[in-house]
């Protein structure tokens, strides 16, 4: 058994891996017991560790600001064509060590903070910015910086981020993530950029044009977070909104109650960038929300044309005033339908206040404007209730309405009194109450539409949005998700990266598909031995990390089997219950047969309002606690629910993962980029043919991935012909024994109906058809157990995984983007640093 890492070995390990540049340690050294003498100890004279981690962040901030200033320089000189991508959700996780990695200021740091704080690192910082649709948003950023692309990231600046789940009795609770209690050292306020925003206010037709008076207003402050690229001296901008009320209250009839009042009213304002919604791929059409989505949008939109217009560095003049150029010079990204007001918002600006005619606007926002669809799932589509537009934003109720007008006339020429078809067109939805659509809204006012993995492409133009495609085919591509490997190898697995470096050199880092070099080594014993050798490192040092947070002993040399993602039925963390519950009762039916021992995690949270959801967490946890404490089945089967799945955790559930659960059914899973972290670390995929699992199995070969169950025309099939899981249940006997476990209350001992609601749908309402995969899922996990016992061989097929994962990376994704959406071209050129001559 490997030995876990002492500190020293940590430093070795760090400061061998010869992938940093060298830095001047003793200044490192200087600054940061400056920051930390000045800035943080005032009335103490021990430093506590956040004390230090703060020191450290502003040291190494102080290597960002030059570069960053020097990039925006560099901008304005070369005035190249920018993209802006807007999001309602950034997951950024741990910026202080990613920036050491791309500023190459990770050697050095960890030297001289090693000598200063007597051995203890201080890598890991006291809370992770939990700004959240998919963590690729973030990964996205880091690969525009290192491709030298002049891009902006556009969000909200929540005041709560994403809640922290605690586990209690079982149960998740939900506890409010108050993310910037310590001050944010990463953020610099631009109150000099602030905006209003309008909301409410009705519309004047005038001689003049239109008018949308007597609005309410709303400030937004903007907070600039740097990007910085690897090595190559870029730093981007993510620009988060931060909502504030405006100080001009109406003290006409001033008293001092009236006074208070007003004050206290200002909350409602500032509410808007009070807290992230949960993404549950669940739409809850909740005002709240649309505020937060107008919020965003007019702000950025503000600041995209302001920019276009100043072309100089430091102008406040407005110099380009033709915005028929627009698209020429601004590319806007809509990262799902959250931000599609930005459709309506400019064709506002253009239409109302610089007086373009409709159709030279409308083809301004149609060549600016494009499209990432992130879901399939119906109910997690947007539809907004007209009767909250007329109230919330009554101006572009109008221009969606006219927007639809025209659209349908176009659709009615191309297919003449099909009335039908103009329905399921329409961005209007009749009915219940009308709804607007923004799904159709963003196709129709986009010029690309793309998905996130090739078969989620492909389902989008065959089902969901078929009408569309067959009109206006060349709008929808494909851009399969990646991730970047300067966060998901080098910073989170630097000994796996080292052991490849030795082998292939460096560059890989900038180059993913390199990757393929390491087929040369498939056979190389020492290889082998080096690759097997860094994940029992890793899994010693997540075993402690679990004994010390979850009381729970485990076996390290057991298989580390993970499932982590958001709880959602599509995800099918029920078919893993199944699974567990049925190698439980195989071990307790033969206690004496050689198992393979596994340590089953499963992570993720629940929106807080999705019942079902919270129940499969409890679920997991009642089975746990009977699992764990059967004193036949001992360590030979462990279930720990990871609570506060994150990306903190996250860095360290990847590197140590054996097996990587991607088990959604067929045709639900839009791409998945957890399946991509945990291959690159050398994890194996059990899954089935959805999202990028497919492209993954292409990649490193079928064989080297655990493919089981229904493929989509498989899916499709059953769904004609009647799904009906009560005959999987009578004919399979391990399955019905597992429900009936459930049903009886096996693992639910002092409430035996907790689980009906569970079992009532699984049984006669379960859309994701967990029975129909059950029998493949086992006979696929037994091929998993038997290989498992073979060390090498199991080595062989990760080394076939990491090898096939270049394809992955964020890098190529972008590129993709710049090329064939935005029309830009990525760059490996560095620019010179701060201390350079220009």
């Amino acid at each position: 058994m490997a030995k876990p890492l002492t500190d020293q070995d940590k430093r070795k390990q760090i400061s061998v891996r010869g992938l940093a540049g060298v830095e001047n340690v003793a200044d490192l050294k200087t600054n940061f017991n400056r920051h930390l003498h000045f800035t943080l100890v005032k009335d103490r004279n021990v430093a506590t560790k956040r004390d230090y981690y703060f020191a450290l962040a502003n040291t190494v901030r102080d290597h960002l600001v030059g570069r960053w200033i020097r990039t925006q320089q560099h901008y304005y000189e070369k005035d190249p064509k920018r993209v802006y991508y807007l999001s309602l959700e950034f997951y950024m996780g741990r910026t202080l060590q990613n920036t050491m990695v791309n500023l190459a200021l990770e050697n050095a740091c960890d030297e001289a903070t090693y000598q200063v704080s007597a051995g203890e690192s201080l890598f890991s910082p006291t809370t992770s910015s939990p700004l959240s649709v998919v963590v690729s948003t973030a990964c996205f950023l880091d690969s525009m910086a290192s491709l030298g692309l002049a891009a902006y990231g556009y969000g909200i600046r929540y005041e709560f981020g994403i809640f922290n789940q605690k586990i209690v009795g079982g149960w998740q609770v939900e506890e409010a993530d108050d993310w910037l209690r310590y001050g944010n050292p990463w953020e610099k306020a631009r109150p000099e950029y602030m905006r209003p925003v309008h909301f409410y206010g009705r519309v004047e037709h005038t001689a003049e044009g239109v008018k949308w008076v007597d609005t309410q207003v709303v400030l937004a402050l903007p907070y600039d977070t740097p990007v910085p690229g690897y090595r190559n001296n870029i730093v981007n901008t993510m620009r988060l909104w931060s909502a504030k009320a405006p100080c001009d209250f109406n003290l006409k009839d001033f008293n001092v109650g009236g006074y208070i009042q007003a004050v206290l009213d200002r909350n409602l304002a500032e509410n808007i960038s009070r807290v992230l919604y949960p993404n549950d791929n669940f739409f809850e059409g909740k005002e709240l929300r649309l505020k937060q989505e107008y919020f965003v949008v007019a702000a950025t939109l503000q600041d995209i044309i302001r920019r276009f217009k100043a072309s100089k560095f430091g102008s406040t003049e407005f110099v380009r005033l033709d915005l028929s150029t627009l698209p020429e010079k601004v590319a806007i990204q809509l990262n799902d339908t959250h931000p599609a007001l930005a459709i309506p918002e400019l064709m506002r600006i253009l239409v109302d206040v610089e007086k373009l005619t409709w159709e030279k606007a409308w083809d301004i926002v149609v060549l600016t404007c494009a499209y990432t669809n992130h879901t399939v799932l119906p109910e997690a589509l947007e539809r907004w209730p007209v009767d909250l537009f007329q109230n919330l934003l009554p101006r572009h109720l109008e221009i969606i309405y006219e927007i639809n007008r025209r659209h349908l006339e176009r659709i009615a020429k191309l297919y003449p009194g099909d009335l039908d078809r103009m329905r399921r067109m329409s961005l209007i939805e009749e009915g219940d109450g009308k709804k607007i659509n923004m799904a159709h809204l963003c196709i129709v006012g986009s010029h690309a539409v793309n998905g996130v993995a090739r078969i989620h492409s492909e389902i989008i133009k065959d089902t969901v949005f078929k009408d569309f495609y067959e009109v206006d085919p060349q709008k929808f591509q494909n851009k399969t998700n990646g991730i970047t490997p300067r966060r998901w190898l080098v910073m989170c697995n630097p000994g796996l990266a080292e052991v490849i470096a030795e082998r292939i050199g460096d560059d890989y880092m900038r180059d993913l598909d390199q990757l393929k070099q390491l087929l040369d080594f498939v056979d190389d014993d020492t290889f082998i031995r080096d690759v097997a050798k860094v994940k029992q490192e890793n899994k010693m040092k997540f075993a402690a990390h679990l004994e010390e947070h979850y009381k729970v002993k485990i076996n390290p040399n057991s298989m580390f089997d993970v499932h982590v993602k958001r709880i959602h039925e599509y995800k099918r963390q029920l078919l893993n219950c199944l699974h567990i519950i049925t190698l439980y009762n195989r071990i307790k039916k033969e206690p004496n047969k050689s198992w393979t021992p596994r340590t089953i995690m499963i992570g993720g949270k629940a929106a807080p309002g999705y019942h079902t959801a919270k129940m499969i967490i409890k679920l997991i946890t009642s089975i746990g606690d009977i699992v764990n404490n059967d004193t036949v089945v001992g360590d030979r089967l462990k279930v720990l629910f990871l609570e506060n799945y994150r990306v903190t955790l996250a860095e360290k559930v990847v590197p140590a993962a054996d097996l990587s659960e991607q088990i959604s059914t067929a045709g639900t899973e839009a791409s998945g980029t957890g399946n991509m972290k945990f291959m690159l670390n050398g994890a194996l995929t059990i899954g089935t043919m959805d999202g990028a699992n497919v492209e993954m199995a292409e990649e490193a070969g079928e064989e080297n991935l655990f493919i089981f169950g229904m493929r989509v025309p498989d899916v499709e099939a059953l769904d004609k012909k009647g799904y009906d899981a009560v005959s999987y249940y009578k004919r399979i006997p391990e399955l019905k024994q597992a429900m009936d476990q459930i049903s009886a209350g096996f693992f639910s001992p002092s409430q035996p109906d907790l689980f009906k609601d569970l079992v009532d749908m699984l049984m006669h309402h379960d859309r994701f058809k967990v029975f129909a995969d059950y029998e493949e899922y086992i006979k696929c996990q037994e091929k998993v157990s038997a290989l498992y016992k073979n060390p090498k061989e199991w080595t062989k097929m990760v080394i076939h995984n990491i090898a096939g994962s270049g394809k992955f990376s964020s890098d190529r994704t972008i590129s993709q983007y710049a090329r064939e959406i935005w029309g830009m071209e990525p760059s490996l050129e560095k620019i010179p640093a701060p201390d350079d001559p220009r």
